[in-house]
C-alpha cells in the first residue's frame, strides 16, 4: 500500500490557522489577558517579583505562561494555565557531574496534588503516595522527548517536577506538563538543546482538532500526543479507533507545524527573560581509548556479529571484551590509558558494537541475527493450555516469550482511581510484569516500576479499541502479561498474547489485535528501518517504533528515538513496513484462534442482569446494607446496583440463579397467580406465614394447603421448609394471601412438586368458581348492630 503524504483540505487549513495563531502571538509582561485571572498583589513586589508573562493559543484554548513569581530558586520556573488548570512546572541541574556513572541522569516526576481538584487522598494516610498509573505515565511522557536533547558526556543530575496547583477537569495536563517541561528547560539556562513543543491532536467527525478537552476527546477516534523539534519529530504517543496509515501521516504534519510555533515563542521568551543557554564541552577526550579498543577488537566484534545466534554471538563479544581488559591492565603504570574508568571503558566498546553493527546494517543489509530488514522472527502459540483460568496464551518470537493470563470478573471489581484525572473507575486492565530472569539476571522483585506501567498501558490501549462495550458484555477484564524471555518487543509480544488470551476466555472481541516494533539506523543521508527489533538493535539503533492494530487500521503507537528527530517521510516509510509485518503476525494468530470462543470458561462467572424499580433499589439494599450483605452471604454471588436500577449478579456455580429470584422476588409487583418460592417462617393454628422474598411473606391458610380437608398445618408443613406459593390475592389491608393447592399440574412440574390429579384439579376449580359466584352474588355482608351476647334473646342475668 502506498500512503499519501497529501493533507487533506481540513488538516492543511487546521495546519494553517495553528501556525496563524502561534506566529501573530507576541509576548507580554502584562497580565490583562481576558479569560485568565489578574492576581492581586501587595507588599514589595517589585523587590521581590519579576513577573514575565506570555499569552498564546494551543488550539482554541488560551495559554499563559509565567515565571519570575514561584519557585525562584529553582533553575527555571513556569507557570502554566489553561482555563482553570495551572501547573508548575520547574527545572533544577546539579553544578557537578555525577561520579561514576555512564548515562546521563535525568529525573522527570508528575505530582498530583489532590487539592488541585478539591478532593482529599484516599486511604488511612489521607496524603499523596506514589503517583498513579495516569502520573507515571505522564512522568515518562515528559522524559521520553527530552532526554535526548542533551550534549554527549553531559553527566549533570536534571529533575524536571510538574505539579498541579489547580484542575478544571476539562484540560488534558499530560501535553501541558510536557510543554511546560520545555519552558522550564530553556529559561534554566541548562545545555539542553530543545526547546521542543508538544500537541495533542483529536479527530472528530473527520476534523482534525487540535487540544481537545476531555469531553471531545470522548467523540474523537484518534488520541494523538506529538513532541518534537523546531526541525523534527522526537516522540509520538497514541491511540486510535483503527483508522488508517494516511490519516495517522496527516496528524502527524499537522502536530509538527502546531509545535514550530512553540518552539518559536519559547526562544521569544528566553530573550526577553534574559537567559543565556550554557554552553558545555565535554572534558573527556576518549579517542586514545577508543583507538585503542578499535585497533583490539574491531575484527573481532565483526566476527561476533555475523553469528545468528544469539548465544554464540554473545560468547564471542565476552571474549573480545576480555581480551582488551587484559590489554589494558597490561599497559605500564604511567600510560595514559591506565586511568581509563570501567564505564569510560564499556561507553568506548559499546560504541565500537554501535558502529560496526550499524555499518553493516547500511551498507550490506544485514542484521545480526541474519534476517532481511523487514523479516519478522520465527513465531509460535499456545491457546487455552492452562488448566483452570479463564483465558491464557502463550506468545513466543524469537527469543522473547510473553504468557498472558485472562480473568474476568463482576462490575464491581472495576479499579477505583484516585487521582486528579475525571475519570474514576477502570473497567479494563492489563498488567506488564518484566522479572530479572527474562533477561537471564539476578534482580529484586520489588514491585513495577515505570517501564512496566508504561508498557502495560501500551498494550492495554491497542487491545481496548476491539473489547465489547460494557452494555453488551458487562464484565471487568483484566490480562496480566509476564514475560518469561526478552530479546526485544516483548510489549508487542504482550499485545499479542493479550488478545490470544481474551478470545480463548470467550471475551467477544470484534477483531485480534497484533503489534511489532520498528527500528531505525540512521547516518547522515542513510538509512534502514528495521522490523521486529530485538534486544541489540534498539539499544545500538536510533528508534523504537512500535505499531498494533489490524488488517483495517491502527489501534496504538508510541515512538521513541535516540537521536535529535526523524523527518515525516521517514516516519511513513517505517508505518507501511509495520504494516506489513504486522498482517503477518496477526495471520500467525488466526492459524491459533481465529475467533472468540463460543463459550465463556466453564470457570469464568456468570452475569444474570435484571431491571428493578428505582423506588424497590432501597428494598434490595435494606436498612444499613442488611438486605444485601445477606444475599451475598447466602447465595456467594456479587450483586451490583446501579441507579438506574439494573442489578448485575455474578457468581461461579448455581448462587447467581439463586440470588436472582430472590431479588426478582422482592422486586416483583404482586399481581394475583404470581408463583414464588418460599420458606415457612413460622406456623399457626389458622396456616402458614412463608417467606417468598426478604422482608416479604404471606399467609397459606389451612384451606389452601391441600383440596384435601387438613386437620392440623403441621400434618402438610413445618417451620423452614421450603416450598411453592401462588399469589391469590393482596386484601385491602396490604395482606398478602397464599396458596398451594391452587397450582397448576405445569407450575408444579416446572419448580419440582408432586403432580395432583387432573380430575382433582378440575373439580377444585369448579368448587372455586361456585364459591366465587356465590360470595358475588350475595354482595358484601350487611352492617347493623349485632346487640346483646345474652342467651336466647334476653341477658343473662347477674353472677352468682
Amino acid at each position: 500500500m502506498t500512503v499519501d503524504t497529501t493533507l487533506a483540505p481540513a488538516a492543511t487549513e487546521a495546519c494553517d490557522l495553528m501556525a496563524t495563531d502561534l506566529m501573530n502571538t507576541t509576548p507580554s509582561t502584562s497580565a490583562t489577558t481576558k479569560g485568565f485571572i489578574t492576581p492581586v498583589r501587595t507588599g514589595d513586589v517589585d523587590q521581590l517579583l519579576n513577573p514575565q508573562t506570555l499569552d498564546f493559543k494551543l488550539g482554541e484554548h488560551p495559554v499563559r505562561i509565567e515565571t519570575g513569581v514561584m519557585a525562584k530558586q529553582a533553575g527555571g520556573s513556569v507557570t502554566l494555565t489553561v482555563g482553570e488548570t495551572v501547573l508548575l512546572v520547574t527545572a533544577t541541574g546539579s553544578n557537578e557531574p555525577r561520579p561514576g556513572i555512564d548515562f546521563f541522569p535525568l529525573l522527570c516526576d508528575f505530582e498530583e496534588r489532590m487539592y488541585s481538584v478539591g478532593k482529599i487522598p484516599g486511604g488511612y494516610i489521607k496524603r499523596e503516595g506514589r503517583p498513579s498509573e495516569k502520573g507515571t505515565l505522564i512522568c515518562r511522557l515528559m522524559d521520553r522527548p527530552i532526554r535526548p536533547l542533551w550534549p554527549d558526556g553531559y553527566q549533570n543530575d536534571v529533575q524536571v517536577v510538574a505539579t498541579t496547583l489547580s484542575s478544571d477537569s476539562v484540560h488534558q495536563m499530560d501535553v501541558l506538563a510536557v510543554l511546560g517541561a520545555s519552558f522550564a528547560l530553556t529559561l534554566s539556562g541548562l545545555p539542553f538543546d530543545g526547546p521542543i513543543g508538544c500537541v495533542r491532536v483529536g479527530r472528530i467527525n473527520g476534523a482534525f482538532v487540535i487540544n481537545p478537552t476531555f469531553a471531545q476527546q470522548t467523540e474523537s477516534d484518534l488520541d494523538l500526543i506529538v513532541a518534537g523539534t523546531r526541525d523534527s519529530i522526537m516522540m509520538v504517543e497514541a491511540g486510535a479507533q483503527f483508522v488508517t496509515e494516511a490519516t495517522l501521516v496527516d496528524a502527524l504534519d499537522v502536530a509538527h507545524k502546531a509545535i514550530q510555533g512553540q518552539c518559536d515563542l519559547q526562544e521569544q521568551f528566553r530573550k526577553q527573560c534574559g537567559v543565556v543557554k550554557t554552553e558545555f564541552i565535554n572534558p573527556v577526550d576518549t579517542t586514545a581509548l577508543d583507538t585503542f579498543v578499535a585497533g583490539l577488537a574491531e575484527t573481532a566484534i565483526t566476527d561476533a556479529y555475523k553469528v545468528p545466534e544469539r548465544d554464540g554471538r554473545k560468547e564471542k563479544l565476552v571474549a573480545a571484551k576480555t581480551a582488551v581488559k587484559e590489554a589494558l591492565a597490561a599497559l605500564a603504570d604511567d600510560h595514559a590509558l591506565k586511568a581509563t574508568t570501567p564505564a569510560q571503558f564499556v561507553a568506548s566498546f559499546k560504541g565500537l558494537e554501535k558502529r560496526i553493527m550499524r555499518e553493516m546494517v547500511l551498507s550490506q543489509g544485514v542484521r545480526a541475527d541474519g534476517r532481511k530488514l523487514d523479516e519478522v522472527r520465527p513465531i509460535a502459540i499456545q491457546v487455552g493450555f492452562l488448566p483452570r483460568l479463564h483465558g491464557s496464551a502463550l506468545f513466543t518470537r524469537g527469543n522473547t516469550q510473553v504468557l498472558s493470563i485472562a480473568t474476568l470478573g463482576a462490575p464491581g471489581d472495576k479499579q477505583k482511581l484516585d487521582g486528579v484525572d475525571p475519570l474514576e473507575t477502570k473497567r479494563w486492565m492489563h498488567h506488564y510484569n518484566f522479572p530479572g530472569y527474562s533477561t537471564g539476571e539476578v534482580r529484586p522483585m520489588r514491585g513495577v516500576g515505570r517501564r512496566e506501567v508504561g508498557h502495560g498501558a501500551l498494550a492495554g490501549r491497542a487491545i481496548e479499541a476491539a473489547l465489547p462495550s460494557e452494555a453488551d458484555f458487562p464484565y471487568t477484564l483484566r490480562v496480566v502479561s509476564d514475560v518469561l524471555e526478552s530479546n526485544g518487543s516483548s510489549s508487542m509480544a504482550s499485545t499479542c498474547g493479550s488478545s490470544l488470551a481474551l478470545m480463548d476466555a470467550g471475551v467477544p472481541m470484534t477483531t485480534a489485535i497484533s503489534g511489532i516494533a520498528m527500528g531505525l539506523i540512521l547516518e547522515g543521508n542513510r538509512h534502514a528501518v528495521l522490523s521486529d527489533i530485538q534486544g541489540l538493535e534498539d539499544f545500538l539503533g536510533d528508534m523504537d517504533f512500535k505499531v498494533t492494530g489490524n488488517a483495517t487500521g491502527v489501534t496504538a503507537l508510541q515512538m521513541d528515538i535516540k537521536i535529535q528527530g526523524i523527518s515525516l517521510a521517514i516516519m511513513k516509510e517505517a508505518l507501511e513496513q509495520a504494516r506489513v509485518g504486522r498482517l503477518h503476525i496477526l495471520a500467525k494468530m488466526n492459524e491459533a484462534i481465529s475467533a472468540p470462543r463460543e463459550a465463556l470458561s466453564p470457570n469464568a462467572p456468570r452475569i444474570l442482569s435484571l431491571k428493578i424499580p428505582k423506588d424497590m433499589i432501597g428494598t434490595v439494599i435494606g436498612p444499613g446494607g442488611k438486605n444485601i450483605r445477606g444475599l451475598i452471604e447466602m447465595t456467594g454471588a456479587s450483586i451490583d446496583i446501579e441507579d438506574d436500577g439494573t442489578v448485575i449478579i455474578t457468581s461461579v456455580g448455581n448462587g447467581g440463579e439463586k440470588a436472582y429470584e430472590i431479588i426478582k422476588g422482592m422486586t416483583t409487583p404482586l399481581e394475583a397467580g404470581t408463583v414464588f418460592k418460599g420458606v415457612v417462617k413460622r406456623i399457626i393454628p389458622i396456616g402458614a406465614f412463608v417467606e417468598f422474598a426478604p422482608g416479604r411473606e404471606g399467609m397459606v391458610h389451612i384451606s389452601q394447603l391441600s383440596h384435601e380437608r387438613v386437620a392440623q398445618v403441621e400434618d402438610i408443613l413445618e417451620e423452614g421448609q421450603e416450598i411453592v406459593v401462588k399469589l391469590r390475592e393482596v386484601d385491602d389491608q396490604g395482606r398478602i394471601n397464599l396458596t398451594i393447592k391452587g397450582l397448576t399440574n405445569e407450575e408444579r412440574e416446572e419448580h419440582g412438586l408432586p403432580l395432583v390429579d387432573p380430575e382433582v384439579l378440575a373439580q377444585a376449580a369448579e368448587y372455586e368458581a361456585a364459591r366465587a359466584a356465590e360470595r358475588a352474588e350475595r354482595g358484601p355482608r350487611a352492617g347493623g348492630d349485632r346487640g346483646g351476647r345474652g342467651g336466647f334473646g334476653g341477658g343473662r342475668g347477674p353472677r352468682r
